[in-house]
């Protein structure tokens, strides 16, 4: 790498920008085809609502389990990139749910809408919660407390 590389900051590095588009680009193509294997719904919008549940969940284990293996390395930061912003970005998509809480909405669903949009968001941490306890159960029992952070005390004086 380029000592001109090497002093961009992250998002500006070529290497590390087409990782992320790489990604980006079979995670949409995954997406798409979850959506034509689901097919059209005339209710609930299921496949962005599977979409975007299985990606949350899957970022929640990844992220976990890159935590878990202490600072980031360069190798880290690519596999967050690739995997986390690039594929599962792909995958998941929040706008296409929020054009079809409109739609639903304009069409007269609102209860459908409404119901969708809340469910979405509230199943979506959900996943993502869940995803961080697998990814804490399977990328080991190493400690991932923060040990960089200054030492803080209590009202009382004891350490916290």
């Amino acid at each position: 790498m380029s000592s001109e590389t090497s002093r961009r900051p992250p998002h500006l590095r070529p290497g590390l920008v087409a990782l992320v588009a790489a990604g980006g680009a079979v995670g949409s193509a995954a997406r798409y085809g979850v959506s034509t294997w689901v097919g059209p719904t005339d209710g609930w919008p299921t496949a962005t609502f599977v979409e975007n549940l299985v990606g949350a969940f899957l970022l929640g284990v990844l992220l976990e389990a890159l935590v878990r293996r202490g600072p980031e390395s360069d190798g880290a930061r690519r596999l967050r990139l690739a995997l986390g912003t690039g594929l599962l970005g792909g995958f998941t998509t929040f706008s296409t749910l929020a054009i079809e809480v409109e739609r639903l909405v304009v069409d007269g669903r609102i209860g459908l809408g409404l119901a969708y949009g809340v469910v979405s968001v509230i199943a979506g941490a959900s996943a993502a919660l869940a995803g961080v306890v697998v990814g804490a159960r399977r990328g080991g029992r190493r400690d991932a407390r923060r040990t960089d952070l200054p030492r803080t005390t209590t009202p009382r004086g004891g350490a916290r």
